[in-house]
């Protein structure tokens, strides 16, 4: 065992430092655009215009329910055909941030459900449109409700992006299946990256749990 640690860290480190960097790229910008997303989703589908409402929910329909792996592959390999082509990174972004989008939309209406509707009211009865409402009463109140649900979405999105293998992008997981196939070390390589996505879960927990205590004393 001590051997093939050894082996590991004198041959390969670099290759898992890489690695590492794509899956935190890839978990970063896709949690970032699944926020966006999910937020102008939850927007629509509490919109008083009905066929906002309807592409809201078919959008949470389709992308909650549909699996990330398939998705990954229309979008890599289905788009050109439609003249549409995204390089294979673009392409494992786009499928985690739809995929992401629809459970941040579901988490941020559930908060949205937590604010007083009295200050909804007291918003409108200002003067402030729809939009102005959800920008300055809604919305602030919701975000720092659901700081649980947004963090285990984004240990959700980490786990994910070890699906980045079925395209050939070189993660934290393929890297290690990689390093496998060289050097047949058995589950060695594996075990190494599974303590990384488990640090970095921790890791991401334990902030969330900083954030979400000061948002508490904040409401």
């Amino acid at each position: 065992m001590l051997d093939q640690l050894q082996l590991l860290w004198s041959t390969y480190r670099d290759n898992y430092v890489l690695g590492l960097l794509l899956t935190l790229r890839l978990t970063g910008t896709a949690f970032v655009l699944a926020m966006a997303i999910g937020t102008v989703m939850a927007s629509f589908r509490i919109s008083p215009i009905a066929p906002l409402r309807a592409v809201g929910t078919v959008y949470v329909e389709i992308f909650r329910n549909i699996p990330l792996m398939s998705l990954i592959l229309l979008v890599a390999y289905a788009l050109p055909n439609i003249k549409i082509t995204l390089s294979y990174q673009a392409s494992i972004i786009a499928a985690m941030s739809l995929v992401g989008g629809a459970f941040v939309c579901e988490a941020l209406r559930t908060g949205i459900n937590t604010v007083d509707r009295g200050q909804i009211e007291a918003g409108r009865s200002i003067g402030l449109g729809f939009l102005q409402v959800l920008g300055h009463v809604v919305f602030p109140q919701a975000f720092r409700s659901m700081v649980q649900p947004f963090v285990s979405i984004l240990i959700g999105v980490l786990l994910s992006s070890s699906l980045a293998y079925v395209v050939g992008q070189l993660d934290l997981t393929a890297t290690s299946s990689y390093i496998n196939n060289k050097e047949a070390l058995g589950l060695l390589p594996f075990i190494i990256s599974a303590i990384v996505y488990c640090a970095i879960a921790l890791g991401i927990a334990a902030i969330g749990a900083r954030i979400e205590k000061r948002a508490r004393v904040m409401r």
